[in-house]
């Protein structure tokens, strides 16, 4: 389904249905959890404000059907202003998230940012098929195209994968909450080097958005790079880089993922 009426449900209510297709197991897709718990702090906030960093606390798994959303400020500065969302279902929380809003000012600090890697162009790249009752159910929504590293539950030597991602379908102009939707498209580094299917899920996801670049949409290409920082005890840590076509720099992702393997 097309996710422009959920979103504008929310204009209207704080209540709406998680919809059909949108699965991973027996959850609902992370990247829309927390594209819908940032634009319930956006509904609060009201004024367009720069997101600087969000952290998503994934608590239980969120099930198809009525979800809540609330959002509080907790502090409001001069420049910063810090919110926290929830979102619960069935009489508990299932999803937090905090976040920081930072308005821009005048610094000498300027440091350049990585640049974008060399993949070959998503027309070369091998597409990741949706394969009903094998591969998640969100991933129908989402044009994924690998370029680097192996796919997972392969028993890869590199914990690392990357390439190019895009939107089947845009909701509009971009914004933040379409970062979240597009960024946690791609499963978490660490599983190329498992052996064999293994269920897992991300515990906590941080998003530091670092530039809306103009004229893009979620239906635009976008370079995804991510490896595995460590992994141990069965929780793995890792951290991504997302770049537009033109190969700015738009995001920085983190996760801290359980497996069990």
């Amino acid at each position: 389904m097309t996710l422009v009426p959920l979103f504008d449900s929310l204009r209207h209510s704080d209540t709406l249905t998680m919809p059909a297709g949108w699965t991973q197991g027996r959850a609902n897709y992370g990247g829309l959890v927390g594209a819908l718990l940032y634009a319930r702090m956006e509904k609060l906030l009201g004024a367009p404000r720069v997101l600087r960093s969000a952290t998503v606390s994934f608590v239980g798994p969120v099930a198809t059907g009525l979800v809540t959303l609330t959002a509080e400020v907790l502090r409001e500065g001069k420049s910063v202003v810090q919110v926290e969302a929830r979102m619960l279902q069935d009489g508990g929380v299932v999803a937090a998230m905090l976040a920081s809003f930072g308005a821009a000012r005048t610094s000498v600090l300027a440091v350049n940012s990585v640049p974008a890697p060399e993949f070959t162009p998503p027309d070369e790249s091998l597409a990741m098929p949706y394969v009903a009752g094998i591969t998640p159910d969100f991933i129908q929504h989402f044009d994924l195209r690998w370029a680097h590293g192996d796919l997972p539950f392969t028993h890869s030597p590199l914990a690392e994968l990357g390439g190019w991602m895009r939107m089947k379908a845009a909701r509009g102009a971009l914004d933040y909450a379409d970062l979240f939707l597009l960024i946690d498209a791609w499963p978490p580094a660490l599983l190329p080097i498992v052996n064999g299917p293994a269920p897992g899920s991300s515990m906590t996801w941080t998003l530091e958005p670092l530039q809306l670049p103009p004229g893009k949409t979620a239906a635009s290409w976008w370079q995804y790079l991510a490896k595995t920082d460590y992994a141990h005890e069965g929780y793995g840590h890792c951290g991504a880089q997302i770049w537009d076509d033109e190969g700015r720099l738009v995001a920085i992702s983190r996760q801290t993922v359980v497996v069990f393997a």
